[in-house]
């Protein structure tokens, strides 16, 4: 565009431009522009997770090679350190304190041993949930990729070492009387359940753990709370005879208590039925599928802040 001056002389005018008057919004879908590192709908979270499951399952694999790998013994320490923990727990809650009250020695020592092994399964999903971003930012802020896949991949990380594990379980249920039996195949369905609800709580702690690094240093002590109070020592309704039925059931529906003890019914032949709550596989579906489902969504509503601050 162009006019002519008062002197004679001719001004040209720059031609607006298209994007005048646009809103950064607007800008942005004119131009195809998206937020780097938006948080995406929750399907294509899901299936940006699903994209990347062989990143998942070699981390893990990778993190359980290396977690020992400055040990002489290596990777026995996986079996040991849980297998040692069982050993001091029996001499002090099984010989000092006769914590075994109402099961023989039979049952118990193997009942000891599969209460702290299962247990541990969900206290190193924990611990290394929470640290899950705030230990690993460095990969968090170099790449891009859906961050829950490295809660899970930890999870999945423990779940492996457990099935290592297991190697002991059986040779000590074998050792004191309990022999392979149909019984047995219930241990999948168990270790199913649990994986889900320790990956749910790992999601939850490791959205926790980004905002508040030094959850890590308190959460060893609500974990060791929350040993104390699921039956890892003691069974539950032994230990509860005679008192309130209310509070009895409470304890025994802990979900640390729930795959506790169905892994003890499955594996132990001396443990029945009447040690368990009533509906405990239906409790035990509901901790799963409620705390993995509610992990998931809490920790995906802040996908786009972890790692920036």
């Amino acid at each position: 565009m162009s006019h002519t001056t008062h002197d004679g002389g001719v001004a040209v005018s720059a031609i607006p431009s298209p994007d005048e008057g646009l809103t950064a919004a607007q800008l942005a879908a004119r131009y195809g522009l998206a937020v780097s590192g938006a948080r995406p709908s929750l399907a294509e979270y899901v299936r940006q997770l699903w994209g990347r499951r062989h990143f998942i399952l070699a981390f893990s694999q990778a993190k359980l090679t290396a977690q020992y790998s400055q040990a002489k013994l290596g990777q026995l320490w996986q079996v040991a350190t849980p297998l040692l923990n069982a050993g001091v727990y029996y001499f002090i809650f099984g010989v000092i304190l006769h914590a075994s009250r109402g099961l023989s020695q039979d049952v118990y020592i193997p009942f000891l041993v599969t209460g702290v092994f299962v247990f541990t399964f969900t206290q190193s999903s924990v611990m290394s949930g929470v640290r899950a971003i705030s230990g690993n930012l460095g990969l968090v802020r170099a790449l891009h990729f859906p961050r829950a896949s490295l809660p899970i991949s930890f999870s999945l990380q423990q779940l492996q070492q457990l099935l290592f594990s297991m190697i002991v379980m059986f040779i000590v249920a074998i050792g004191f009387g309990s022999y392979p039996s149909p019984a047995w195949l219930l241990i999948v369905p168990v270790l199913l359940l649990q994986f889900l609800f320790n990956t749910g709580l790992a999601l939850i702690v490791a959205r926790m753990g980004a905002k508040t690094p030094d959850l890590a240093q308190l959460m060893p002590f609500v974990l060791r709370t929350w040993m104390y109070t699921s039956g890892v020592m003691f069974s539950i309704s032994k230990m509860m005879e005679g008192r309130s039925e209310i509070a009895v059931r409470l304890l025994q529906a802990n979900p640390a208590a729930v795959y506790m003890d169905l892994m003890r019914y499955a594996l132990i032949d001396g443990y029945g039925a009447a040690n368990l709550p009533p509906h405990v596989w239906a409790i035990a579906l509901f901790w799963a599928v409620a705390v993995f489902a509610g992990g998931f969504v809490y920790f995906w509503q802040a996908e786009e802040r972890y790692g920036r601050g």
